[in-house]
């Protein structure tokens, strides 16, 4: 699969955004392109015609981005399209909903045609994983536990590890909930966990693993959107084996999970 061969939705309301965007994704030979200046209409044609990817502004004149994608991910034809957002917002109450529910990406405005490519591959690596027939049985016996107090981005980060044939996962809503499975014996050779959390965040969580269970050396990816450097720092030294940022980046979650699964034994 090339990304000339990407099937892709626009919503913008701008008739110059939309003109910029659509030049670049033309730019990767893309032409297979939906554009749309409202949300509620794409919605109505992608639940008949499903893209791979919706590019789509946060402002827009019947909803948001956020309520958007979180509509999306609700919609059985519609909750394993990626998502990518092109906006100049930076607010927080906006942002955070969209990282959680599982962007490919939040693309800034303005953007380079480079920027937006790396969304692309991405994209496209997570559609052929996703469809692939791969008989590989590398990742068969991997057990891995998924914490997050967003069932938006549990399902999303399920979704990513399905799609590299990784079939045995358990979630959990909080740490507490991961201790828990922990403490009635369940072993796991992979932990990825949120940072902000209710009643056991991610870094009291890796503590107690690290220092109170019987499993103290199983490796453990923290995603993460906060920014502060020494809250980071403090999360590092409670012994997080890799910190990946949100929104996550498909390729770079794989790179780390084969990263860490390889520096372990299974």
């Amino acid at each position: 699969m090339e990304l000339s061969s990407l099937y892709v939705t626009v919503i913008e309301p701008s008739k110059v955004q939309r003109h910029i965007i659509t030049g670049h994704l033309n730019s990767y030979g893309i032409t297979n392109i939906d554009e749309f200046t409202e949300a509620k209409p794409a919605l109505t044609h992608m639940l008949t015609s499903p893209p791979d990817i919706v590019l789509s502004s946060m402002h827009l004149p019947d909803m948001t981005g956020t309520d958007l994608v979180t509509q999306m991910r609700g919609l059985e034809r519609l909750e394993n399209v990626t998502f990518l957002l092109i906006s100049s917002e930076t607010h927080y109450r906006y942002l955070e909903p969209i990282r959680q529910a599982g962007a490919i990406a939040i693309l800034p405005k303005p953007f380079s045609r480079a920027e937006m490519g790396m969304a692309l591959r991405s994209t496209l690596d997570y559609i052929t994983d996703f469809e692939s027939d791969n008989d590989s049985d590398a990742y068969d016996a991997l057990r891995v536990l998924v914490v997050d107090d967003s069932s938006l981005s549990r399902k999303y980060i399920k979704q990513m590890l399905e799609s590299l044939s990784i079939q045995s996962i358990e979630t959990a809503k909080d740490g507490a909930e991961a201790l828990q499975l922990i403490d009635q014996g369940y072993r796991f050779d992979l932990i990825i966990t949120d940072y902000n959390m209710p009643n056991v965040d991610g870094k009291e969580l890796t503590e107690h693993i690290r220092n109170h269970s019987e499993q103290p050396t199983v490796p453990i990816l923290m995603i993460t959107s906060e920014q502060n450097e020494s809250r980071l720092a403090a999360v590092q030294s409670a012994g997080v084996s890799a910190l990946c940022s949100k929104p996550l980046s498909y390729d770079t979650v794989k790179q780390l999970i084969e990263q860490l699964v390889t520096d372990c034994d299974l």
